[in-house]
């Protein structure tokens, strides 16, 4: 019997010592060096002296990285940044509102608060329910407000390509407009959703716009614009009298709330559709709206910068991101690797709001020279690897930079799982 219990007391400390050599040397394993971060550096044929990569366990312990600490352009991956502020900000569930008065002139007044969502089938929606509860009205008063209207994008140009899209309180269809030209010169909406109206002709006509989705403005007035009629051409159509005009005003205290539209997509979607379409305007009307919601109206874009930097050093606790707005368009925006990495940690429960593919979730961004992926690579193993790759130059291989850090991710986790596997002649004996 005293032999049994020695025996039981000889197994049971091997077994503890043994645990804790398992345990340190997975530790080492996950855990490296900076050094030894840096001398173990995969895919070395697809890195240039501009280029930066980081790759981190699911914990944030880096185990590859090339020059992470400089800063880069972004371009669009910086959307992930804006999507992490407003979701931390207004939560996910948060509902963008539009509000329809009437005063005591009988006019319909409309006051938009940056719902980058209010498109042709919403406004559809809407015209029904006021048509319910008004047979009809003078004129409609758009309140755009609660932003500045001389807001001006950095890195926007004058194109009628939709990424160059204005911004505004007010606005429909990310202000764009979808048509096609027919040989007769008739012009015609390519969305059964929404109907060409005269407004919508009249702009295409005047700058001479060929087919496809096109931005029409780069007036934040006239957007708004183009909701008023929009609207008013479909309450029309259900039957609403109305005989006035679409102009400009404010809403007064005087005026009578009759309805308050509240988005049917939470600030969730609408960060999941932007991430997804890397939509510019999206972008900006989200990250204008949270300057707002900080620092009160009209939101400017010196806000948005202003409350997304206070985020920044406040949550993630960084202090050398530049950023100049919210979507990634100008080359002043700045971070580097290692900045992405505090960004992705604290982004990962809202990385199903990704694009995924195969093991990888990301959001790209390129612009002229520059192209970057950010994101998690899954390994059944280690579970979600942050990456952030950075090619500010031409000619790069992003395809091929992916599959190499999947690979070398893979191997890492291969040689985890090999140096804490325990020899069966070592198994621990039960009684």
């Amino acid at each position: 019997m005293t032999f049994l219990l020695i025996n039981v007391h000889f197994y049971r400390k091997r077994a503890l010592l043994i645990c804790v050599a398992i345990f340190m040397q997975g530790f080492c394993l996950m855990a490296p060096s900076d050094s030894e971060a840096k001398k173990r550096i995969p895919c070395r044929n697809q890195i240039k002296s501009t280029d930066s990569f980081l790759v981190a366990t699911p914990e944030g312990k880096v185990i590859f990285e090339k020059d992470a600490t400089k800063q880069r352009i972004p371009a669009s991956t910086l959307k992930v940044l804006t999507a992490l502020a407003v979701l931390d900000h207004f939560g996910p569930l948060h509902q963008f509102r539009t509000e329809f008065y009437m005063d005591s002139a009988s006019d319909l007044k409309i006051k938009g608060y940056g719902d980058p969502l209010l498109i042709s089938e919403v406004l559809s929606q809407i015209s029904m329910i006021l048509t319910r509860k008004t047979g009809s009205f003078r004129n409609i008063i758009l309140d755009n407000t609660y932003f500045s209207s001389q807001i001006k994008i950095p890195g926007c140009q004058n194109t009628t390509n939709p990424y160059d899209a204005p911004i505004g309180a007010l606005c429909a269809n990310f202000n764009t407009a979808a048509f096609k030209r027919k040989k007769n010169g008739r012009i015609y909406s390519t969305e059964k959703q929404t109907p060409m109206i005269p407004f919508m002709e009249k702009k295409i006509r005047a700058l001479g716009l060929k087919s496809g989705r096109r931005t029409f403005t780069h007036n934040s007035k006239e957007a708004a614009l183009y909701v008023g009629e929009l609207l008013r051409y479909m309450l029309k159509k259900n039957g609403v009298k109305t005989q006035g005009e679409v102009h400009f005003g404010s809403v007064s205290p005087e005026d009578t709330l009759i309805f308050t539209y509240r988005s049917t997509f939470p600030m969730e979607t609408v960060v999941e559709k932007m991430l997804h379409s890397s939509s510019n305007f999206m972008a900006n009307q989200v990250f204008v709206a949270l300057g707002a919601s900080v620092y009160g109206p009209p939101g400017t874009l010196a806000k948005g910068v202003r409350a997304t930097q206070a985020y920044i050093q406040k949550e993630l606790g960084l202090k050398h991101i530049k950023i100049v707005e919210g979507s990634g368009l100008s080359r002043k925006n700045h971070l580097s690797a290692y900045d992405m990495l505090a960004i992705l940690e604290k982004f990962k429960p809202y990385k199903a709001l990704l694009k995924n593919q195969g093991q990888v979730f990301y959001k790209t961004g390129s612009l002229r020279g520059i192209r970057a992926k950010v994101g998690y690579i899954e390994s059944q193993r280690l579970g979600p690897c942050s990456f952030a790759i950075f090619f500010n130059r031409g000619k790069s291989n992003m395809r091929a930079m992916i599959r190499c850090l999947k690979k070398a991710v893979n191997q890492a986790a291969d040689r985890q799982a090999g140096m804490i596997k325990i020899h069966p002649r070592h198994d621990v004996p039960s009684f």
